[in-house]
């Protein structure tokens, strides 16, 4: 299943759209939440590195007045992917056909898509890391000689027509790059790696958010919302919209750190962006096996779900802010986790790894 996207906008609406929203009080929200995407990278906050790497990019293929070489966006989800690469196809100035891995289920899908792009066209395709086998080698193909070979009949007759293709961009989104074959990360002429953000830029970014939803934040608001954003961008307007739920529903004119600690306390969402899965796990190991180690199987027993959730879902975020270690023995709670749930280590933690 594809959509197509028309990337052409007029930024002096969007401007003045923004400056009615921002002035219209709690619970009007005249705009949609995919507003929330900006449409230059101008107006694309955090990943500082990577945004000058891509305009140096663009700026070059404008200048050659030819399509640029092909993109592949890389990095956890929630990080903007996605949103990059509908602001490559605006700062184009060019359509964007969007389609994913699991969408395409056979080769001859994705022939027709490619065999239906016009001159200058971005593609982009989501999880391409999930694709058929064999639409892989087409897209190899598709990407390096613009051309696809179209098999008409079937058996010991059948034929092999070669179709020429105009010249596209292809974007590719994946959150594991190492999934890719060597050939395909090949074709790519220009690898871009999203990182978690800093809490100062998620704090921009709820107040950008905030003014197209049409949500006053009192000083201090949107931070307490950044650090609860576990540095993605994704769930920091998740966080925003739910924050915005609690101000409607107690007519608030103005949203203050109070409020927002409050209204996430109602979603369980703690001051580190530890949810209830989170705690759960931790509480597991912690007073259940006195901190570890124990295996994932017994964990995801411990808390009710399945072994893949615990591990794909919970376990980046613990590993990463430190409240959780992986050994070859079994996940072990760290320091920070037992201070965490207001406890006191019975053994030296750094012995149990």
């Amino acid at each position: 299943m594809t959509m197509e996207y028309d990337a052409q906008t007029n930024t002096g609406a969007n401007e003045e759209s923004l400056r009615m929203v921002s002035a219209a009080p709690i619970g009007n929200e005249p705009v949609s939440d995919e507003e929330l995407r900006p449409h230059a990278l101008d107006g694309f906050i955090g990943q500082p590195l990577l945004k000058a790497q891509l305009q140096l990019f663009l700026d070059a293929a404008r200048k050659r007045e030819v399509p640029p070489d092909h993109i592949l966006l890389a990095g956890p989800p929630g990080l903007g992917k996605t949103t990059l690469a509908m602001i490559v196809a605006n700062e184009l100035g060019v359509p964007i056909r969007v389609t994913s891995g699991p969408a395409i289920q056979h080769a001859g899908d994705l022939a027709s898509i490619l065999s239906s792009l016009d001159t200058g066209e971005v593609l982009f395709i989501d999880e391409i890391h999930r694709l058929p086998r064999a639409a892989e080698e087409l897209l190899y193909i598709a990407m390096e000689d613009f051309r696809v070979d179209v098999m008409v009949g079937k058996g010991p007759g059948a034929t092999s027509i070669p179709l020429t293709l105009p010249r596209f961009t292809a974007i590719g989104a994946t959150t594991r790059e190492g999934m890719l074959p060597s050939p395909l990360r090949a074709r790519f002429g220009f690898t871009a790696h999203l990182d978690f953000y800093p809490h100062g830029e998620l704090e921009k970014l709820i107040e950008r958010s905030s003014a197209v939803l049409g949500v006053r934040l009192g000083e201090g608001a949107a931070y307490e919302m950044a650090v609860r954003s576990r540095g993605t961008p994704r769930i920091a307007n998740r966080l925003l919209r739910r924050v915005r739920d609690w101000a409607i529903v107690h007519d608030l004119d103005e949203v203050g750190p109070d409020d927002v600690r409050e209204a996430l306390e109602l979603y369980q969402i703690d001051a580190e962006g530890l949810d209830r899965l989170d705690i759960a796990v931790l509480d597991a190991i912690v007073r259940q096996f006195n901190g570890g180690p124990v295996g994932l199987n017994t964990l995801s027993a411990m808390v009710g779900e399945e072994s893949e959730t615990v591990e794909t879902v919970c376990e980046p975020y613990l590993v990463r802010e430190g409240f959780l270690l992986r050994t070859p023995k079994g996940r072990i709670a760290t320091g920070k986790a037992w201070a965490h749930l207001g406890l006191e280590p019975q053994s030296d933690v750094s012995k149990l790894a």
